[in-house]
Protein backbone atom coordinates (compact mmCIF):
# COMPACT_ATOMS: atom_id res chain seq x y z
CA UNK A 1 0.00 0.00 0.00
CA UNK A 2 1.51 3.48 -1.10
CA UNK A 3 1.75 5.88 1.62
CA UNK A 4 1.70 10.16 1.54
CA UNK A 5 5.41 11.29 1.10
CA UNK A 6 7.77 10.87 4.28
CA UNK A 7 9.43 13.83 6.41
CA UNK A 8 11.35 12.79 8.88
CA UNK A 9 11.24 14.86 12.11
CA UNK A 10 14.36 14.64 14.25
CA UNK A 11 13.73 14.84 18.00
CA UNK A 12 17.19 14.19 19.82
CA UNK A 13 15.72 15.19 23.11
CA UNK A 14 16.59 12.47 26.05
CA UNK A 15 16.13 14.78 29.57
CA UNK A 16 12.92 12.21 30.21
CA UNK A 17 15.15 9.14 30.68
CA UNK A 18 16.54 8.35 33.44
CA UNK A 19 20.17 7.51 31.85
CA UNK A 20 21.68 9.80 29.06
CA UNK A 21 22.29 9.09 25.37
CA UNK A 22 19.40 8.54 23.42
CA UNK A 23 20.21 11.95 21.99
CA UNK A 24 22.50 9.92 20.00
CA UNK A 25 19.87 6.79 18.90
CA UNK A 26 19.37 9.16 15.67
CA UNK A 27 22.91 9.93 14.61
CA UNK A 28 23.53 5.80 15.46
CA UNK A 29 20.44 4.98 13.07
CA UNK A 30 21.98 7.18 10.30
CA UNK A 31 25.52 5.95 10.88
CA UNK A 32 23.26 1.97 10.42
CA UNK A 33 22.01 3.70 7.18
CA UNK A 34 25.59 5.27 5.85
CA UNK A 35 27.03 1.80 6.86
CA UNK A 36 24.65 -0.43 4.84
CA UNK A 37 24.94 1.53 1.98
CA UNK A 38 21.14 3.00 2.40
CA UNK A 39 20.17 6.21 0.92
CA UNK A 40 17.40 6.46 2.81
CA UNK A 41 17.79 9.55 4.88
CA UNK A 42 19.00 11.23 1.31
CA UNK A 43 15.37 10.40 0.12
CA UNK A 44 13.13 12.57 2.70
CA UNK A 45 12.84 16.09 3.45
CA UNK A 46 13.30 16.48 7.12
CA UNK A 47 13.09 18.81 9.73
CA UNK A 48 15.72 19.20 13.12
CA UNK A 49 14.48 19.96 16.32
CA UNK A 50 15.52 22.41 19.16
CA UNK A 51 15.96 20.61 22.12
CA UNK A 52 16.72 21.06 26.36
CA UNK A 53 19.24 18.56 26.74
CA UNK A 54 21.65 21.11 28.24
CA UNK A 55 19.31 21.06 31.23
CA UNK A 56 20.39 17.66 32.30
CA UNK A 57 23.65 19.94 33.81
CA UNK A 58 20.47 21.71 35.91
CA UNK A 59 19.84 20.52 39.45
CA UNK A 60 16.68 18.72 39.53
CA UNK A 61 13.66 20.38 41.20
CA UNK A 62 11.15 18.03 41.08
CA UNK A 63 12.12 14.58 41.66
CA UNK A 64 8.63 13.10 40.92
CA UNK A 65 8.57 14.30 37.99
CA UNK A 66 12.45 15.60 36.55
CA UNK A 67 12.83 18.37 34.10
CA UNK A 68 9.25 17.96 33.56
CA UNK A 69 9.08 21.85 32.53
CA UNK A 70 11.53 21.21 29.60
CA UNK A 71 9.17 18.36 28.57
CA UNK A 72 6.35 20.07 28.22
CA UNK A 73 8.49 22.32 26.11
CA UNK A 74 10.09 19.83 24.13
CA UNK A 75 6.69 18.50 24.01
CA UNK A 76 5.28 21.25 22.43
CA UNK A 77 7.65 21.74 20.18
CA UNK A 78 7.08 18.41 18.44
CA UNK A 79 3.45 18.32 18.94
CA UNK A 80 3.51 21.79 16.51
CA UNK A 81 6.29 20.41 14.13
CA UNK A 82 3.92 17.04 14.06
CA UNK A 83 0.56 18.93 13.32
CA UNK A 84 2.15 21.19 10.95
CA UNK A 85 4.14 18.00 8.97
CA UNK A 86 -0.02 16.48 8.81
CA UNK A 87 -1.05 19.56 7.46
CA UNK A 88 1.48 20.00 4.69
CA UNK A 89 0.78 16.40 3.14
CA UNK A 90 3.47 14.56 4.51
CA UNK A 91 3.79 11.22 6.65
CA UNK A 92 5.63 12.17 10.46
CA UNK A 93 8.25 9.43 10.49
CA UNK A 94 9.46 10.62 13.74
CA UNK A 95 12.71 9.79 15.43
CA UNK A 96 13.13 10.71 18.75
CA UNK A 97 15.21 10.41 21.80
CA UNK A 98 13.40 9.14 24.84
CA UNK A 99 9.84 7.96 24.82
CA UNK A 100 8.32 11.14 26.87
CA UNK A 101 7.93 12.48 23.72
CA UNK A 102 5.59 10.38 22.63
CA UNK A 103 3.34 12.96 24.47
CA UNK A 104 4.08 15.42 22.05
CA UNK A 105 3.54 13.22 18.93
CA UNK A 106 0.44 12.07 19.96
CA UNK A 107 -0.48 15.71 20.76
CA UNK A 108 0.08 17.40 17.30
CA UNK A 109 -1.61 14.21 16.03
CA UNK A 110 -4.99 15.58 17.29
CA UNK A 111 -4.12 19.63 16.98
CA UNK A 112 -4.19 18.54 13.45
CA UNK A 113 -6.96 16.03 12.84
CA UNK A 114 -9.04 16.90 15.58
CA UNK A 115 -12.72 15.55 14.50
CA UNK A 116 -10.66 12.26 13.89
CA UNK A 117 -10.92 9.02 16.19
CA UNK A 118 -7.12 8.45 17.37
CA UNK A 119 -6.03 4.51 17.87
CA UNK A 120 -2.46 3.90 19.57
CA UNK A 121 -0.37 0.95 18.79
CA UNK A 122 2.53 0.96 21.39
CA UNK A 123 4.84 -1.32 21.06
CA UNK A 124 7.63 -1.31 24.24
CA UNK A 125 9.08 -3.28 26.96
CA UNK A 126 7.28 -0.87 29.57
CA UNK A 127 3.51 0.00 29.93
CA UNK A 128 4.20 3.92 30.38
CA UNK A 129 1.27 4.78 32.45
CA UNK A 130 3.14 6.02 35.73
CA UNK A 131 2.17 9.85 37.03
CA UNK A 132 4.31 11.96 38.79
CA UNK A 133 1.75 10.79 42.04
CA UNK A 134 3.09 6.60 41.36
CA UNK A 135 6.68 7.04 39.73
CA UNK A 136 9.03 5.35 41.40
CA UNK A 137 11.87 6.80 39.60
CA UNK A 138 10.02 10.57 38.61
CA UNK A 139 11.33 9.75 34.86
CA UNK A 140 9.11 11.58 32.69
CA UNK A 141 9.75 8.83 30.01
CA UNK A 142 7.51 6.14 31.97
CA UNK A 143 4.13 8.92 32.03
CA UNK A 144 3.65 9.58 28.01
CA UNK A 145 0.49 7.51 28.23
CA UNK A 146 -1.15 8.12 31.79
CA UNK A 147 -0.73 12.05 30.37
CA UNK A 148 -2.59 11.07 27.00
CA UNK A 149 -5.29 9.03 28.89
CA UNK A 150 -5.51 12.05 31.28
CA UNK A 151 -5.12 9.81 34.21
CA UNK A 152 -3.34 10.56 37.64
CA UNK A 153 -3.76 7.15 39.05
CA UNK A 154 -4.38 8.35 42.48
CA UNK A 155 -5.87 5.46 43.92
CA UNK A 156 -2.11 4.16 43.86
CA UNK A 157 -0.42 7.33 45.23
CA UNK A 158 2.55 7.15 46.41
CA UNK A 159 4.34 10.44 45.89
CA UNK A 160 3.52 14.07 47.11
CA UNK A 161 3.86 16.02 43.58
CA UNK A 162 5.49 19.75 44.17
CA UNK A 163 2.65 22.45 42.58
CA UNK A 164 4.97 23.70 39.78
CA UNK A 165 5.21 19.86 39.23
CA UNK A 166 1.88 19.61 39.14
CA UNK A 167 1.06 22.55 37.17
CA UNK A 168 3.45 21.26 34.40
CA UNK A 169 1.35 17.88 34.56
CA UNK A 170 -1.63 19.67 34.26
CA UNK A 171 -0.47 21.45 30.94
CA UNK A 172 0.97 18.14 29.46
CA UNK A 173 -2.39 16.50 30.02
CA UNK A 174 -4.15 19.19 27.94
CA UNK A 175 -1.35 19.62 25.25
CA UNK A 176 -3.28 18.35 22.46
CA UNK A 177 -6.21 20.80 22.09
CA UNK A 178 -8.88 18.18 23.55
CA UNK A 179 -8.80 16.43 27.08
CA UNK A 180 -8.45 13.43 27.04
CA UNK A 181 -6.09 13.00 24.09
CA UNK A 182 -7.19 8.98 24.01
CA UNK A 183 -9.27 7.02 25.04
CA UNK A 184 -8.68 3.50 26.57
CA UNK A 185 -10.25 1.50 24.62
CA UNK A 186 -7.80 2.41 21.60
CA UNK A 187 -5.09 1.53 23.13
CA UNK A 188 -3.32 -1.60 22.46
CA UNK A 189 0.01 -2.92 23.72
CA UNK A 190 2.54 -5.29 21.80
CA UNK A 191 5.20 -6.95 23.82
CA UNK A 192 4.95 -5.19 27.32
CA UNK A 193 5.99 -7.49 29.68
CA UNK A 194 7.68 -4.85 32.64
CA UNK A 195 5.40 -2.67 34.50
CA UNK A 196 4.78 -2.12 38.41
CA UNK A 197 1.80 -2.61 40.54
CA UNK A 198 0.37 1.00 39.67
CA UNK A 199 0.47 0.24 35.89
CA UNK A 200 -1.25 -3.29 36.03
CA UNK A 201 -3.81 -1.67 38.25
CA UNK A 202 -4.28 0.93 35.84
CA UNK A 203 -4.72 -1.83 32.78
CA UNK A 204 -6.56 -3.87 34.64
CA UNK A 205 -8.98 -0.69 35.40
CA UNK A 206 -9.56 0.35 31.42
CA UNK A 207 -9.21 -3.49 30.06
CA UNK A 208 -6.31 -2.19 28.11
CA UNK A 209 -5.18 -5.01 25.71
CA UNK A 210 -1.31 -6.44 25.93
CA UNK A 211 -0.49 -8.77 23.61
CA UNK A 212 2.81 -10.42 25.03
CA UNK A 213 5.53 -11.96 22.66
CA UNK A 214 4.61 -15.52 23.98
CA UNK A 215 1.01 -15.09 22.95
CA UNK A 216 1.85 -13.27 19.54
CA UNK A 217 4.22 -16.39 18.75
CA UNK A 218 1.87 -19.13 19.88
CA UNK A 219 -1.68 -17.90 18.73
CA UNK A 220 0.10 -16.26 15.70
CA UNK A 221 0.41 -12.66 14.67
CA UNK A 222 -2.13 -12.95 11.66
CA UNK A 223 -4.83 -14.00 14.52
CA UNK A 224 -3.57 -11.43 17.03
CA UNK A 225 -3.02 -8.41 14.20
CA UNK A 226 -7.09 -9.34 12.93
CA UNK A 227 -8.37 -8.84 17.01
CA UNK A 228 -6.57 -5.54 16.85
CA UNK A 229 -7.95 -3.96 13.80
CA UNK A 230 -11.09 -5.05 14.92
CA UNK A 231 -10.90 -3.66 18.26
CA UNK A 232 -9.88 -0.87 16.69
CA UNK A 233 -12.31 -0.29 13.71
CA UNK A 234 -13.84 2.85 14.97
CA UNK A 235 -10.55 4.82 15.02
CA UNK A 236 -9.68 6.94 12.10
CA UNK A 237 -6.19 7.38 12.76
CA UNK A 238 -3.60 5.29 13.80
CA UNK A 239 -0.46 6.21 15.25
CA UNK A 240 2.70 3.14 15.81
CA UNK A 241 4.90 4.15 18.32
CA UNK A 242 8.46 1.43 18.37
CA UNK A 243 10.45 1.85 21.64
CA UNK A 244 13.14 -0.67 21.09
CA UNK A 245 13.33 -1.98 24.34
CA UNK A 246 10.63 -3.83 22.81
CA UNK A 247 13.23 -6.05 21.19
CA UNK A 248 14.73 -9.17 23.16
CA UNK A 249 17.85 -7.42 24.69
CA UNK A 250 20.04 -10.57 24.58
CA UNK A 251 19.03 -11.53 21.03
CA UNK A 252 19.67 -8.21 19.60
CA UNK A 253 21.39 -5.72 21.71
CA UNK A 254 21.58 -3.77 25.00
CA UNK A 255 21.65 -0.38 23.53
CA UNK A 256 18.72 1.21 25.37
CA UNK A 257 18.09 3.01 28.81
CA UNK A 258 15.69 -0.20 30.03
CA UNK A 259 16.72 -3.15 28.10
CA UNK A 260 14.51 -6.52 29.08
CA UNK A 261 14.77 -10.42 27.74
CA UNK A 262 12.28 -11.75 26.48
CA UNK A 263 11.02 -9.39 23.48
CA UNK A 264 10.75 -9.57 19.79
CA UNK A 265 13.66 -9.85 16.90
CA UNK A 266 13.27 -7.21 14.25
CA UNK A 267 11.41 -9.34 11.63
CA UNK A 268 8.53 -9.44 14.20
CA UNK A 269 8.36 -5.65 14.71
CA UNK A 270 8.43 -5.38 11.17
CA UNK A 271 5.25 -7.87 10.79
CA UNK A 272 3.21 -5.78 13.21
CA UNK A 273 3.91 -2.44 11.64
CA UNK A 274 3.32 -3.82 7.96
CA UNK A 275 0.15 -5.21 8.88
CA UNK A 276 -1.02 -1.88 10.93
CA UNK A 277 0.31 -0.20 7.76
CA UNK A 278 -2.09 -2.57 5.48
CA UNK A 279 -5.28 -0.89 7.26
CA UNK A 280 -4.79 2.20 5.75
CA UNK A 281 -4.75 3.96 8.57
CA UNK A 282 -1.65 4.64 10.28
CA UNK A 283 -0.79 8.27 10.18
CA UNK A 284 2.16 8.27 12.16
CA UNK A 285 5.47 6.25 13.34
CA UNK A 286 7.77 6.75 15.93
CA UNK A 287 10.94 5.65 16.65
CA UNK A 288 12.79 5.62 20.50
CA UNK A 289 14.97 5.35 22.76
CA UNK A 290 18.14 4.02 21.11
CA UNK A 291 21.01 4.60 23.39
CA UNK A 292 24.57 3.65 21.31
CA UNK A 293 26.53 4.16 24.96
CA UNK A 294 25.00 1.29 25.90
CA UNK A 295 25.33 -1.21 22.91
CA UNK A 296 27.59 -3.72 23.91
CA UNK A 297 27.60 -4.79 20.48
CA UNK A 298 28.93 -1.86 18.46
CA UNK A 299 25.84 -0.51 16.60
CA UNK A 300 23.20 -3.17 16.88
CA UNK A 301 20.29 -1.61 18.03
CA UNK A 302 20.47 1.39 15.96
CA UNK A 303 20.98 -1.61 12.90
CA UNK A 304 18.55 -3.19 13.98
CA UNK A 305 15.94 -0.11 14.28
CA UNK A 306 17.00 0.78 10.22
CA UNK A 307 16.13 -2.61 9.54
CA UNK A 308 12.77 -2.15 10.26
CA UNK A 309 12.04 1.17 8.72
CA UNK A 310 13.63 0.31 5.69
CA UNK A 311 11.54 -2.85 5.47
CA UNK A 312 7.99 -0.83 6.39
CA UNK A 313 9.47 1.77 3.97
CA UNK A 314 10.82 0.42 1.00
CA UNK A 315 7.44 -2.00 0.96
CA UNK A 316 4.98 0.78 0.62
CA UNK A 317 6.64 2.86 -1.59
Amino acid sequence: MRMQPIKVLKNRSDIGAGTRGSDMGIDAIEIAAINGASDFFNRYPFLDLQTHNETVYNKVQNTTAKRINFVVQQCLRLAEATAETLKQGFFPLILSGDHSSALGSLAGITRARPTQRLGVIWIDAHADLHSPYSTPSGNVHGMPLAAALGNDNLDLKRNKVAPQALEDWETLKHLGGSFPILKPENLIYFGVRDFEQEESAIMERFQIRNYPVHELRQRGFQTCLAETLKQLTAVDMIYITFDVDALDCDLVSHGTGTPVSKGFDPQEVINLIQGIQASGKLVALEVCEINPLLDERGNRMAEAAFEVLEAVFLSSN
